[in-house]
């Protein structure tokens, strides 16, 4: 119950924030509106607040993510190009492996291509894309064990979560002060971002685990593997929590959106036709997949924990996903 519970606040925060909206995510990409970027930086600077005073506290420890190792050429290599890809499927079909699943709770017509393709990519990437991706890992050197960012830099982290959060803050107040305030706002992006925050707390609160929803995708390829190859005990996935944690999503965008129509106003402020819907949604299951995680994911929970593979493809999606966005739209 409390993984649904905690699906159920993050999708209703995300409705909440605006964030969902493919004309936000688009906008943003395109650097046209800053609501995005407000929303996101506002989540993760209240959800590392979070993290670190509950890991002081000593209720949670969060493990630092470990780097998406390609054999490649960078130990990082499959931050870099998963979050590329990703990147790129937010910018065709505005959205991300999260909030489809909120803009189909809140009747965006698009959410239901997009869907449809990150479940083709769960599928294939189950199937048979993992391996063959994923065949060359094995010549990757060592992981090494600073997993963080101050680990990286040689500080402490205290210092470093000083850092971020005035980076942080001072990227909001910027964008706040010299950029155009966001159509698409119900609530201000900041209000919206600390929404999504208290997601964080209250799933690390009632479960002792951090928000993420592109796993998902990966376990629906592996009950579709399962049932395709007849069923049964041997070869059952192990796992079907992160469906749940998306299932409860859907449910509590819907349950916002109706409760308070105003959220849903914008649902279909931009056209995203099927084919670039499909398409982008096929990009972000498939990148997600590669790079370990996804905006939430990635964006939210790895940031908020210092990972530096976080921050890789954080910063590749944002850089694809703006290169990517102002050819389609």
């Amino acid at each position: 119950m409390a993984t649904v519970l905690s699906g159920a606040a993050f999708g209703a925060a995300l409705v909440g924030a605006g964030v969902y909206q493919p004309s936000v995510i688009i906008a943003q990409l395109k650097l046209e509106n800053w609501h995005m970027i407000q929303a996101f930086l506002a989540a993760a600077a209240s959800s590392t607040l979070i993290v670190v005073t509950l890991d002081k506290l000593g209720y949670v420890r969060p493990k630092p993510r470990s780097p998406s190792r390609l054999g490649l050429f960078s130990e990082y290599d499959g931050n870099i190009l998963g979050g590329s890809i990703l990147g790129a499927g937010m910018a065709l079909s505005g959205s991300c492996p999260g909030t489809v699943l909120a803009q189909i709770a809140v009747g965006t017509q698009s959410g239901i291509y997009v869907l449809a393709g990150a479940v083709s990519a769960g599928i294939a990437w189950t199937g048979f894309l993992q391996k063959a991706i994923t065949s060359n890992a094995f010549k990757a050197a060592p992981e090494n064990p600073k997993l963080t960012v101050y680990e990286r830099a040689g500080i402490s982290r205290a210092a470093s979560f000083i850092g971020i959060e005035a980076v942080f803050a001072g990227v909001i107040y910027a964008t706040m002060k010299y950029t155009p305030a966001s159509p698409y706002a119900v609530v201000a992006p900041t209000i919206g971002g600390l929404f999504i925050g208290l997601a964080q707390l209250f799933s690390l609160l009632t479960r002792k685990s951090m928000l993420g929803v592109s796993t998902s995708y990966d376990e629906i390829g592996r009950y579709f593997w399962w049932v395709v190859q007849g069923g049964g005990e041997k070869g059952k996935p192990a796992s079907y929590s992160n469906i749940l944690f998306s299932a409860g999503l859907a449910a509590g965008a819907w349950a916002l959106a109706n409760a308070y129509p105003a959220f849903a106003l914008g649902a279909a402020d931009t056209a995203v036709s099927p084919e670039l819907a499909a398409a982008g949604g096929f990009l972000i299951g498939l990148g997600s997949r590669i790079a370990g995680g996804c905006t939430s994911g990635h964006g939210l929970s790895g940031v908020s924990i210092f990972s530096t593979a976080s921050f890789v493809t954080i910063m590749s999606m944002f850089g694809a996903g703006a290169l990517v966005a102002s050819y389609f739209h």
